[in-house]
């Protein structure tokens, strides 16, 4: 390998985990947590103004520390995305019952604004692929995609609970077969792996809070009956000890070093 090239390639670990099936489960677990919690907040304890104040302080708290770090680790990644998930849903009921927007037309707002971050991503690095998560703007681009990820599903999930009347056990059902699209023909057809991965990242938003929701709201909303603050104290433990065991046994660890822009990689 040409010896200038070697001086530029930086040992920069990932900033993301690795991909596996507790990360699948973390997440959706997250946004059920994110869900419920913000709800406690933002309808329970807390008016409005105050609970995003506290919420938007949180998410600048946990994504300073984790743009600090030089590496991904867990406890702080997970941290970053239960802020991301508790604003991003205060943000989402902010726009529709703030604003007295339609859950539709939230939906198709958030819709658009996920796309346009898909395309300035895009265009400005050449690629959406988590794996290449190694430099501050493309982690900026990931943040601010994971943000509108838990907009858009907030906004979604309640539109097909409560807009289209299918109730939020009924709209869980509805996007755990749409998750498992992506998942499938990915295996099957040869799906784009990366479309696929943020397509069902998506997903999991919705189908996590409709989950949680269901357990949360009252008997006489054809719920569970547990209380939100119930169910976020008990998704919280849950996840507190899954980040635990992923911080011992680091299996969702990259190893692997990589180069600071993939542009630098030219002969060897």
């Amino acid at each position: 390998m040409d010896k200038n090239l070697s001086s530029t390639m930086k040992g920069t670990l990932s900033k993301v985990p690795e991909i596996t099936v507790i990360f699948w489960i973390t997440k959706i677990l997250t946004t059920g947590m994110g869900e419920v919690f913000s709800d406690y907040l933002f309808f329970n304890q807390l008016d409005h103004q105050t609970a995003m104040v506290l919420a938007l302080i949180g998410l600048a708290v946990s994504l300073t520390i984790q743009f600090s770090v030089k590496r991904y680790v867990p406890w702080i990644y997970w941290l970053a995305v239960v802020a991301v998930s508790i604003f991003g849903t205060m943000f989402a009921d902010f726009i529709h019952d703030g604003l007295d927007l339609p859950f539709i037309e939230s939906t198709t707002f958030f819709l658009v604004f996920q796309a346009a971050i898909f395309v300035i991503w895009y265009m400005t690095e050449k690629t959406l692929s988590i794996t290449s998560i190694y430099t501050r703007r493309r982690e900026a681009f990931y943040w601010a995609t994971v943000l509108g990820t838990f907009a858009l599903g907030t906004a979604a999930g309640d539109m097909t609970a409560f807009t289209m009347d299918l109730g939020t056990f009924s709209s869980g059902v509805l996007f755990a077969i749409l998750i498992a699209i992506p998942a499938l023909s990915y295996k099957l057809f040869g799906l784009n792996e990366i479309f696929a991965f943020w397509f069902a990242y998506i997903m999991t938003r919705p189908l996590g809070a409709s989950f949680s929701d269901w357990m949360a709201l009252p008997q006489s909303h054809s719920g569970l009956g547990w209380g939100s603050g119930m169910v976020s104290f008990g998704l919280t433990v849950i996840i507190i000890v899954l980040v635990g065991y992923m911080t011992i046994a680091k299996k969702d660890v990259k190893e692997e070093h990589v180069a600071i822009r993939s542009n630098e990689q030219t002969h060897c």
